[in-house]
């Protein structure tokens, strides 16, 4: 039961959270740019150093197991805590033509542009609404009573598991299969802000060039190691995935998130869109290291409040968003990885069933 607020509450919880987005803005600047700039280094280093010892394979197997470890660590760098919290916008300011939403492109199957498109806009304007959300359960999982059980959902935990392994290729063809562009009828109430012909240039042009980099380009020029070299671009992949999956998981899917209905969000207040992404989301608790692997998206709370705002600022306004949210006995969201990966996994499996 979604404990609601009165007129007056709604109208206080914007302002105080209000606050906290305005605070930090006033401080963003020259620490945020040396931040990004700094993540962004150490994710190229780490990229050089994996192709490059992953090809030294042929002196020990150790050159190529550190290969493979430091290429998903670059991967994993630059899905999270760069392309994910760039192509939010947070920043823009910097006027970097190579850290910004409009440019950047990332180093997964998804075009960043169908990825702003479903998630940026309806992700972050929706969260958790049936029926607008379309990224509740992607369209594959049941993970609310809200929706229709079909006998599909019985096997959904394979699903589960095999969307986690190709995160980035489920991602890719997401909007394609919103929008229903090879199968199906397309639903009378959506409105495409792209062509058909579009969605499937920028989705085949995007998977094209991951392919050619990773499993022909980089192979070919590694001579007698290029076998190795595929395998272990491959494994770097699966790897970047599942990390991202399950983190994305965790703070969108966990025992306790609600759902809403586009009826109860209505002509929605301010203040009551705040409330339903703090309802709607879950938190990570872990070491400095930890949060920035996984983008900041363990303070997935603060992330649905304020998209906008550089996310290794999230820790600090936590504590503040935290203190909020017992003031209006709002539920805070928040667990160790394993405690909350735990409840995901528990909900893909009540919902296999009606």
């Amino acid at each position: 039961m979604i404990n609601k607020l009165s007129k007056q509450q709604y109208k206080q919880l914007a302002i105080d959270l209000d606050v906290i987005r305005d605070e930090t803005s006033s401080h963003i600047g020259k620490r945020d740019a040396n931040y990004i700039r700094r993540i962004i280094r150490i994710q190229r280093s780490a990229e050089i150093l994996g192709r490059i010892t992953m090809v030294m394979g042929f002196i020990h197997p150790l050159f190529w197991l550190l290969g493979v470890v430091s290429l998903s660590l670059s991967k994993i760098l630059d899905n999270m805590e760069i392309g994910h919290n760039v192509l939010h916008g947070q920043y823009d300011w910097m006027n970097d033509a190579n850290i910004n939403s409009r440019h950047f492109e990332w180093d997964i199957a998804c075009d960043a542009g169908s990825w702003k498109r479903i998630h940026n806009y309806e992700h972050h304007t929706y969260t958790n609404i049936i029926g607008k959300d379309r990224d509740f359960g992607y369209g594959l999982l049941r993970l609310s009573d809200d929706i229709k059980w079909r006998k599909k959902n019985l096997w959904q935990f394979i699903t589960y598991i095999n969307l986690s392994l190709f995160f980035e290729w489920g991602i890719a063809y997401h909007e394609m299969a919103a929008e229903r562009v090879f199968i199906g009828q397309k639903k009378n109430n959506r409105s495409s802000q792209v062509t058909d012909a579009e969605l499937k240039s920028n989705f085949f042009g995007k998977a094209t060039r991951q392919i050619f980099k990773d499993y022909i380009f980089f192979p070919l020029i590694s001579g007698p190691m290029m076998l190795p070299v595929i395998a272990g671009n491959f494994i770097a992949n699966i790897i970047r995935n599942l990390w991202t999956a399950t983190i994305i998981f965790c703070g969108h899917f966990t025992e306790d998130v609600h759902t809403f209905s586009e009826e109860e969000c209505k002509n929605e207040s301010r203040g009551q869109w705040y409330h339903r992404q703090m309802l709607g989301s879950s938190n990570l608790s872990g070491s400095r290291w930890f949060h920035i692997l996984t983008g900041h998206l363990s303070c997935q709370i603060e992330h649905h409040l304020f998209p906008a705002i550089p996310a290794h600022r999230y820790v600090d306004m936590s504590i503040k968003v935290m203190e909020i949210a017992k003031k209006y006995d709002i539920p805070y969201n928040t667990g160790s990885f394993f405690k909350q990966y735990a409840t995901v996994l528990k909900r893909v499996y009540r919902f296999s069933f009606p």
